[in-house]
Formats: structure tokens, sequence, C-alpha cells
């Protein structure tokens, strides 16, 4: 391969490499940002992101605000997204598990899915109360500050959960949110002898989640039942712990018919 050539292809692996970065910087939460702030996030020059961004906005992945000058993810993003879940076997084949367990428990539950260090919701099933949670198909969130994190945690291995996590303090979204490492390996501990995770204000305050991993060697996924503390006593919270249970041995074994 001649030297003009080789520049070519590295020129093009750093493109490739700069538009995932800007995506997966956009997903990662609510906030528009402009060029400048894109460019000091993610340690890029400006002038190398200008072209880029036009480009991506041309082609409906970004899309800007009202000024034209702060850039948030586009449509496309969004029709890949939907794309990715209305593919997905563990999504598809959960979807009578996930209205059983809303129907017996009455509260907001949800399929995630563990990806590095955050775990994010795949799909929702609607509480009938109008009190609920905040939550959308597509968020993500630290998977140590959630119950659905946390039970997946709980099945990785040591060495693994290092990498993820670090040793040093891990961020807070709420005064209740474990932080240090330490307290989050006994409660690790203490989920796999219970064989289910709960997040107590962890992730919002007043919310109590309860979460309960499938089953299968390496599965990367769990189902949550979330509501106010205001509803939770111990009956309750029995009956959600059982729904889990029965709907993720439900899952379980769609999955194993139709062979992971």
């Amino acid at each position: 391969m001649a030297e003009g050539e080789r520049t070519a292809t590295r020129g093009g692996v750093k493109s490739s490499l700069r538009t995932l970065e800007i995506l997966e910087l956009l997903a990662s939460d609510d906030e528009r940002r402009s060029i400048a702030e894109i460019a000091r996030e993610l340690g890029i020059p400006r002038s190398s992101l200008h072209g880029l961004m036009h480009t991506m906005a041309d082609r409906g992945w970004l899309q800007t605000d009202a000024s034209g000058t702060r850039y948030g993810l586009g449509i496309r993003s969004l029709l890949a997204g939907t794309s990715y879940i209305e593919t997905d076997d563990v999504v598809a084949l959960s979807g009578s598990a996930l209205d059983r367990i809303a129907d017996r428990t009455g509260e907001t539950v949800h399929l995630g899915r563990l990806d590095g260090a955050d775990v994010v919701y795949l799909a929702k099933r609607e509480s009938v109360h109008p009190l609920r949670m905040y939550s959308a198909v597509g968020r993500r969130l630290p998977a140590h500050a959630t119950a659905l994190g946390k039970v997946l945690l709980a099945r990785t291995e040591p060495a693994r959960l290092d990498a993820l996590l670090g040793r040093g303090p891990l961020v807070a979204l709420t005064p209740e949110t474990i932080v240090d490492r330490a307290r989050l390996d006994e409660e690790l501990d203490r989920i796999r002898t219970d064989g289910y995770a709960v997040d107590r204000g962890e992730n919002s305050l007043g919310i109590t989640c309860f979460a309960v991993a499938l089953a299968g060697d390496g599965s990367l996924n769990a189902v949550s039942c979330s509501l106010p503390d205001a509803r939770l006593d111990a009956g309750h919270r029995a009956e959600i712990v059982a729904a889990l249970a029965d709907g993720a041995r439900e899952i379980d074994t769609l999955l194993g018919r139709r062979g992971r």
C-alpha cells in the first residue's frame, strides 16, 4: 500500500472514531452542546469538528436548536436505536413477561442491559398509578446507582469490576448513592446471596427499585420494578420480588427455546 493510501486509511479511521465519540457524548445525557463544548470534552480541535458536525447534521444524525449553534441527536440516531430494539431477541421475547410483571405489581417495570459501567433501559411498562418514576427507553445511568445495574454487576468477575468501576469514589446521583467501592462490594455480596438487588433512593430520591437478573450464562440483562416509597410495604415488596423472579424465569425459558 502506498504512503498516500495509508494516510487516507488512517484519516478515515480517525473520522469514524470522532463521529462515534460525538454520538456517544450526545447520547450520554439530555444536554445539547456547542461545537466549542464538544471540542473541549472530547479533546478534538474545533477546526476538525466543524465540517464533521455539519455533515452529520445534514444527514440527520444530529440536529441543532433554534439558534443553530447547539447540537443534539437527530432523527436518524433515533431510527437506528429503534431498529436495534426492534431486532433484539431479548427485547422481543420479554414483552409478555414484562406485561405480566406490570399486571401483578401495578408498578413501573423495566428491562435493562449492562453496557460497560452503565445500565441502559431497553423496554418499559408504565405504572397504573399517576405518581411514578421518570424513565425512558434508551436512558443510560451509572450501573452502581440502580438496582438493574447492581444485580448485573453482582454477576461480573472482580477483575472486570475493577476495570469498569475503578477503586476510587463513584459518582453520586443522590445522597443515597453508594459511592464507596468497599461498601458497593458488600452490597454486591448481599445481592449474590439474596438473588435480587434493591435501589433505595440511590437513583431517584423517594423511589425504591427491585431487580432480578436473567439467569443465562453471561447474561447482561435484568428486569426491575420501581415504585414510590409511599406505596411500599412488606407485602408489596414480597409480591414484587416474586413477580420479577417469575418473569426472569419466563424470559430465560423463551430464550433457551430460541437458543439465545
